[in-house]
């Protein structure tokens, strides 16, 4: 079947500015620069995005595989769900231009600050936003204790997987993959069924003897 037109011009913009954006940089690269090199007029390019920064999120968004809803998981175990949004991973054909560009966009970000927190809200709120939904879940199914702290439990869900990538020099393919582990111990700490089979069990915390004199 043969693409619309509109579609095939909109593909031929975004891998053109990904691919000026990686080699010049952000701020070297113009519109102009992104006609050309897509073989797309200006005046399309300007009907699909109001300017270049719009054009910059959408690319930013799709080599993130974030240019689409996330699907919803519910398999009725929360820690497979848990688990399973904690380890969703970007398109691996895009890791080239990805790596390259990741720089470039966190100084662009630091002098635009608006396009920053655009930037921030788009990646970080879709999991969020699905880590919530699954503890709300939980929560209604008697699963996880109605009294949870949904924020708390987002923060402790996802701060693994920020500082493994925020603070860890190691090659990306090397680092070990946090999502598992993170779901499993908050699974451990507030699963209510635990609780109740520990409670089940009568363990009761041990006083340390006093000393004979």
């Amino acid at each position: 079947m043969v693409r619309p037109r509109s579609i095939e011009a909109h593909e031929k913009v975004l891998n053109a500015a990904l691919e000026l954006f990686a080699e010049r940089g952000i701020e070297a690269t113009s519109m102009d620069a992104i006609s050309q090199a897509s073989g797309v007029s200006k005046a399309t390019i300007y009907n699909h995005w109001s300017d270049k920064e719009a054009l910059l999120l959408e690319a930013m968004l799709m080599i993130h595989g974030l240019d689409r809803e996330p699907e919803d998981v519910d398999t009725g175990d929360i820690q497979r769900d848990l688990t399973t949004v904690l380890t969703r991973k970007p398109p691996d054909k895009c890791d080239g231009v990805r790596n390259r560009l990741t720089p470039t966009l966190i100084a662009y970000s630091a002098f635009h600050p608006e396009f920053g927190r655009e930037w921030r809200h788009r990646v970080t709120e879709p999991p969020r936003q699905c880590i919530k939904k699954i503890l709300r879940r939980g929560i209604s199914n008697g699963q996880l204790a109605p009294d949870l702290d949904i924020e708390a439990s987002v923060a402790l869900l996802l701060g693994p997987m920020l500082y493994a990538h925020i603070f860890s020099k190691e090659d990306p393919s090397r680092k070990p993959d946090l999502g598992p582990v993170s779901a499993a111990t908050f699974w451990k700490a507030h699963s209510q069924n635990r609780k109740e089979r520990v409670a089940g069990l009568g363990i009761k915390k041990s006083t340390p003897k006093s000393k004979a004199r």
